[in-house]
């Protein structure tokens, strides 16, 4: 019983409810796979590669984390390249004051994002045109989908205007 009581003991003091890594609190019950994905600007892929690098089970809780590892996962999500992640799996390739190849996370994603949007605006570039007007950028459709932006549906109830063309042309004939 007492040996019981020693390891729920232990258990409950090395177990971390709220985890923050890169400046993001993260649930300790999520295994490290789906917890980390709670960071702005972190896929799958990348999660992989640290689990492969750190030699982390990635499914795992992140409330059983040393604090060492939690610290090797914040330096490698902080500065990627240093740790043999291929520039592939980076979200900023070729910045483009800098030229370098970096992963950006958190609010400095959205920020960048912004900043680049506000410059595609300033150059007219077509990408920044369609934004501007909230249109699509990438060449979908508009006429069926994102009618959110829009307002309401276009559409016809095709019956009612063939019946109505029908009339229209009886009253003609005659």
């Amino acid at each position: 019983m007492e040996k019981n009581q020693e390891m729920g003991k232990d258990a409950s003091s090395d177990f971390r409810h709220i985890v923050r890594i890169a400046n993001t609190d993260l649930n300790g019950n999520k295994n490290i796979a789906s917890g980390l994905r709670k960071i702005k600007g972190i896929n799958f892929m990348f999660i992989n590669a640290i689990c492969v690098i750190t030699g982390i089970d990635p499914c795992a809780p992140i409330g059983k984390l040393s604090d060492a590892e939690l610290k090797k996962i914040d330096e490698i999500i902080r500065n990627p390249a240093n740790f043999g992640i291929p520039a592939w799996m980076l979200n900023r390739r070729k910045d483009y004051e800098t030229g370098l190849d970096l992963h950006i996370i958190g609010n400095d994603l959205k920020y960048i994002q912004d900043n680049d949007v506000k410059k595609m605006r300033m150059i007219k570039a077509y990408k920044g045109v369609r934004s501007a007007f909230g249109l699509t950028v990438r060449g979908q459709r508009t006429r069926s989908n994102f009618r959110k932006n829009k307002g309401n549906v276009v559409g016809v109830i095709r019956s009612k205007v063939g019946k109505a063309a029908a009339a229209s042309s009886d009253k003609k004939k005659e």
